[in-house]
């Protein structure tokens, strides 16, 4: 399923980053950075999503609790223990990592897909309202703020970087670099023998076991890794708008939208979910005078992609070079 790269495949990787890192170069336009931002981390919501759906086939609707767990706890626990943010965001990946195998060792031993999502949905909505109902903890819908931003440090030729919301150019780049990191983690773990491990029990569960694939072990290491990528993603959110709310960090909104962008993008790729996110993200700033009629509009988007693009944006090259080739006219 994986091929080699090759030097196109870098080439266009390479082209990638390049244009993503001098967007601040060009422009300042915190707007416009704001957006692009937001895009990441849902880039990396998705990614990590998509390698347990897409990649694994477990039909999970409910890793919006791990964004909101991975919110929550750096943001307490930066409040209330005074330790920098650039502690606590591992702290809390680590957190939802445990949340996710806690969850996941009794689910993933279900054979039935729509009992999966529908435990895993029920596992987010506990999550959103406890959030909500301890309010002495978390401030429920008024919001939980004072979440500090992350610790300023000075580069060498570079000088002082601050993080403040006047300046988005360093939580560009921090999610920039978290957003490599992640998908160099997703890229290696498909392209080794557990990846073929993976995809081989997501196409033929029980050959696969047949075959001395241990499906318990898979499951539990492609969900802890997922749920880990959404924590750190969800950790970042958190210090990056400075204020949470349960709709916000672990809405089933939320959850809607990530699954509109990995099959937009295209589910079971690694490019899909990147491309997904970029373009409903800015979708949905257009849409924010709908406010409640959003979820319509995802709902609209998942249908027209499953009907007329199943397979994604990203797989639109491979369409375009099976495509027929018109008859030459003779002469």
């Amino acid at each position: 399923m994986f091929q080699p790269l090759t030097a196109r495949h870098w080439l266009l990787i390479a082209a990638a980053i390049i244009a993503m890192a001098v967007v601040p170069l060009l422009t300042r336009n915190s707007y416009l950075l704001h957006v692009l931002i937001l895009s990441m981390v849902f880039g990396i919501f998705a990614s990590a999503w998509n390698l347990v759906t897409g990649f694994a086939g477990l039909k999970t609707f409910g890793h919006h609790a791990f964004f909101g767990i991975g919110a929550y706890v750096s943001a307490l626990v930066a409040i209330h223990s005074g330790l920098s943010p650039w502690i606590t965001i591992w702290i809390a990946a680590i957190v939802a990592t445990v949340f996710g195998l806690f969850i996941g060792l009794p689910i993933l031993r279900i054979k039935s897909m729509p009992h999966v999502a529908i435990v895993t949905l029920g596992f987010a909505e506990i999550v959103r309202i406890i959030a909500s109902n301890w309010q002495s903890l978390t401030r429920g819908e008024l919001g939980l703020w004072g979440i500090p931003a992350f610790t300023g440090f000075t580069l060498p030729g570079i000088g002082k970087i601050t993080f403040s919301p006047a300046d988005k150019v360093p939580y560009y780049y921090l999610i920039l670099i978290l957003l490599i990191a992640a998908m160099v983690v997703i890229s290696l773990l498909m392209r080794s023998k557990t990846g073929l491990a993976i995809v081989a029990m997501r196409d033929a569960e029980d050959a696969a076991e047949s075959l001395g694939v241990n499906l318990t072990k898979q499951k539990m290491l492609v969900f802890g890794v997922s749920a880990f990528l959404v924590g750190v993603a969800g950790a970042f959110y958190a210090h990056y708008i400075s204020i949470l709310t349960p709709m916000a960090a672990v809405g089933v909104d939320l959850m809607i939208l990530i699954i509109a962008m990995a099959l937009v993008g295209g589910i079971g790729t690694l490019s899909g979910p990147l491309i997904g996110a970029l373009i409903l993200t800015a979708t949905v700033e257009l849409l924010r005078d709908l406010d409640n009629y959003r979820l319509l509009v995802y709902g609209a988007i998942i249908i027209l992609s499953v009907m007329f693009l199943p397979r994604g944006l990203a797989t639109l090259g491979d369409y375009f070079k099976k495509r027929p080739k018109a008859p030459t006219p003779n002469a």
